[in-house]
C-alpha cells in the first residue's frame, strides 16, 4: 500500500487534531471520529479539504462499521483495512465533569471496547491515551512515578469515571493484546497545554490566558505553594506517533514533563508574555483536585529516543497567539 489508513477517535479534540495534522504530514490517510462534545469542528477546518482526511461525526459508544459510511469508499476500507488506531475519545472537562461523567464512564468502557473491536476486524496496531492520573496521588516520598508503580486510585470518589475508569482501559487493552495478539500501546499522558484547549471547562493554563488578555484576575485553585507540571501538546504528539511505531509488547509510557513548577509563577509568566499585569486570587481546590506526580522519563528517553522539545515560554506565547488571534470564535463558542 502507498499509505496507511489510520482512525483517530476524539480527534477534532485538542491533542487529537493536531495528532491528525501530524498523520496527514507523515503521509498517512485519516479517519476522525468525533461526537463535540469537547472537541470542535474549527479545530479540523485546515484539514477538511484534504482529500486524505475523512471526518466522521459519531459517539464510540455507540456500535459503528466503517465499510457502512460512503464517504469512506475512497479509503477503501473494506480492502485495504485500517493499518493503526489511536484512541483518544473522551470528554476532558473539569468544570464540566458532572455534565459528561457517564459519558466519560462509558468512552472507558463500552467506547473501548468498540474501538478494540475494531482493531481486532482489522488486524491494526492500537494506542491508548491514558492518563498520569491512573497513578493517583503525587507521593511524598517520589521525585517521579514511573511506569511499574501501580498507585492507589479511589475507585468511588467523584472523578472515579475517568481516574479509575483510564485504569479499566488500559486493562481492556493488556486483556485484548493477550487474548487476540494485538499490538496494544498505552501512552500515559500528563498536564498538556497548547492551543485549542477549550475555554471555560477549567483547563487553568487556557483560562489564565484569556483573563490576562481581558485584564480579569486570575483564579488559583489553591495557594502559593501549589504546583503543576507542563507539557506542549506537539510534544505529546510526537510520543505518541514514536510510541506507535514500537516493538509490540513494550509495556505502558508516560509522556509528560518532569519539571515541577508552581502555578503562580506560571501565572505571571503568562502575564509578561501577554504585556499585562493583573491580580492573582486563590481558593481551596475542588475536593477531587488531588497533586499529580511527576512523570519519570528514563523509558520514553530510552526506548522512544523521544524528550520535550518546546521550551515553557515558547509554548506559553504559542498558546496567547492563538487565544488573542481567536477571542472572538472562542468566548462566544463557551
Amino acid at each position: 500500500m502507498e499509505k496507511k489508513t489510520v482512525l483517530v477517535t476524539g480527534g477534532a479534540g485538542f491533542i487529537g487534531s493536531f495528532l491528525c495534522e501530524a498523520l496527514l504530514r507523515d503521509g498517512c490517510r485519516v479517519i476522525c471520529i468525533d461526537n463535540f462534545s469537547t472537541g470542535h469542528v474549527r479545530n479540523l477546518e485546515p484539514m477538511l479539504r484534504n482529500p486524505d482526511f475523512q471526518f466522521l461525526r459519531l459517539d464510540i459508544n455507540e456500535p459503528f462499521d466503517l465499510e457502512s459510511f460512503p464517504e469512506l469508499e475512497p479509503f477503501q476500507v473494506k480492502f485495504l483495512g485500517i493499518q493503526e488506531i489511536y484512541h483518544l475519545a473522551m470528554p476532558t472537562a473539569v468544570k464540566g465533569y458532572e455534565q459528561f461523567k457517564l459519558q466519560i464512564l462509558l468512552a472507558n468502557s463500552v467506547g473501548t471496547r468498540h474501538v478494540l473491536d475494531t482493531a481486532v476486524k482489522y488486524k491494526a496496531r492500537v494506542l491508548l491515551a491514558s492518563a498520569g492520573t491512573v497513578y493517583g496521588a503525587r507521593p511524598a516520598d517520589s521525585d517521579g512515578v514511573d511506569e511499574t508503580e501501580l498507585g492507589i486510585v479511589d475507585h468511588l470518589n467523584p472523578r472515579a469515571a475517568l481516574n479509575e475508569g483510564k485504569r479499566f482501559a488500559e486493562t481492556m487493552f493488556a486483556t485484548y493484546a493477550d487474548v487476540y495478539g494485538l499490538d496494544a500501546k498505552i501512552a500515559r499522558i500528563f498536564r498538556t497545554y497548547g492551543p485549542r484547549m477549550p475555554l471555560f471547562h477549567g483547563h487553568q493554563i487556557q483560562d489564565f490566558v484569556l483573563n490576562v488578555l481581558d485584564g480579569k484576575p486570575l483564579l488559583v485553585m489553591g495557594d502559593a505553594a501549589t504546583t503543576t507540571a507542563l507539557i506542549y501538546v506537539t510534544d505529546v504528539v510526537d510520543g505518541l506517533l514514536r510510541l506507535m511505531k514500537a516493538d509490540k509488547g513494550i509495556g505502558p509510557v508516560n509522556l509528560g514533563s518532569d519539571v515541577n513548577l508552581k502555578i503562580s509563577d506560571v501565572a505571571h509568566k503568562i502575564m509578561a508574555l501577554a504585556e499585562n499585569e493583573v491580580k492573582l486570587e486563590y481558593e481551596p481546590p475542588l475536593a477531587y483536585m488531588i497533586p499529580l506526580g511527576l512523570p519519570n522519563l528514563h523509558k520514553a528517553r530510552e526506548t522512544l529516543g523521544w524528550i520535550p522539545l518546546v521550551r515553557l515560554d515558547d509554548g506559553l506565547k504559542k498558546t496567547i497567539d492563538y487565544v488573542r488571534a481567536n477571542k472572538l470564535l472562542l468566548t462566544n463558542a463557551g
